[in-house]
């Protein structure tokens, strides 16, 4: 696909996102961006972009004028200081699998996070890549042993992701480092999205156009909140900071020329094609 099909394609796929969610005027978009050698954080309106100063949860203000969505690249829409994870968030997923009485957290990392339309680079030494369609948390505060009552105040918005893991290396290793923190092995995106209500959002990951994952955050084990208040037990997140909350049902073996495609309702689609080492199918 050309740059400026991907650029007209990520455009359609954000306007129909945002029609088929209904949005209210109060809910805010945000993207980040590239433009020429400039990177830069922006606020969407319609089909333009208008720069911040810096992330909107850093206080940025609009700087100069807006751009045209289809003109920019979109990036990963976080730059966070950790990445949180959250296993067996669905019953769907947990299967037999006795129900844990608190969330399994694990940690990616920040380099393992890339843009909605990146390629997930299939590493020489992988055997079993899979997809994890995921709701991703953004956070908005510093949030240090937050009851769950007022975890939400510390919610910016959330975003859409796939934590792609090799199940392989998840087996064999002692942590899962490699099998979950490779090097872009969390595409998310294509935006943050503010004032949803992300407590029942449709998610769903088609392989090839294929529907292989359909179910709503509704049906999270632990609420976005309940995770924002137990992961802050522990750690302390800075904003900006972000949380994979969690994969529904089955997943699948990809091999390269596979094409993931991931959406949350009222978020978007994030599309990423699996290539070889080389780059190549």
């Amino acid at each position: 696909m050309s740059a400026s099909r991907l650029a007209a394609w990520i455009v359609g796929a954000l306007v129909s996102a945002l029609a088929s969610a209904g949005v209210a005027a109060e809910v805010e978009r945000y993207v980040r961006f590239q433009e020429g050698a400039a990177l830069s954080y922006g606020r969407v309106s319609g089909e333009q972009v208008q720069p911040l100063s810096a992330a909107p949860w850093k206080g940025g203000v609009p700087v100069g004028g807006a751009l045209a969505l289809n003109e920019v690249t979109l990036l990963a829409p976080v730059e966070p200081s950790k990445v949180i994870a959250v296993g067996f968030n669905y019953v769907s997923h947990r299967g037999a699998r006795e129900p844990d009485p608190y969330p399994g957290l694990f940690a990616k990392f920040p380099t393992s996070l890339a843009g909605p339309t990146a390629d997930i680079v299939y590493p020489e030494d992988a055997t079993d890549l899979h997809f994890e369609g995921e709701m991703v948390v953004v956070i908005g505060a510093l949030t240090s042993r937050v009851p769950v009552e007022s975890a939400a105040g510390h919610v910016f918005g959330v975003t859409t992701g796939n934590d792609v893991s090799e199940r392989g290396w998840q087996a064999a290793d002692l942590q899962w480092l490699r099998a979950k923190g490779h090097d872009g092995f969390g595409p998310v995106g294509p935006m943050v999205v503010r004032g949803l209500d992300y407590t029942n959002l449709l998610l769903e990951t088609r392989v090839n156009g294929e529907v292989r994952q359909s179910q709503r955050t509704s049906d999270l084990i632990f609420s976005v909140a309940e995770l924002v208040s137990y992961v802050s037990r522990y750690v302390t997140l800075l904003p900006g900071d972000v949380i994979f909350t969690g994969t529904p049902g089955t997943t699948s073996a990809l091999k390269p020329g596979d094409v993931v495609e991931v959406e949350l309702e009222g978020v978007g689609v994030i599309r990423n094609r699996i290539v070889g080492p080389g780059g190549g199918d």
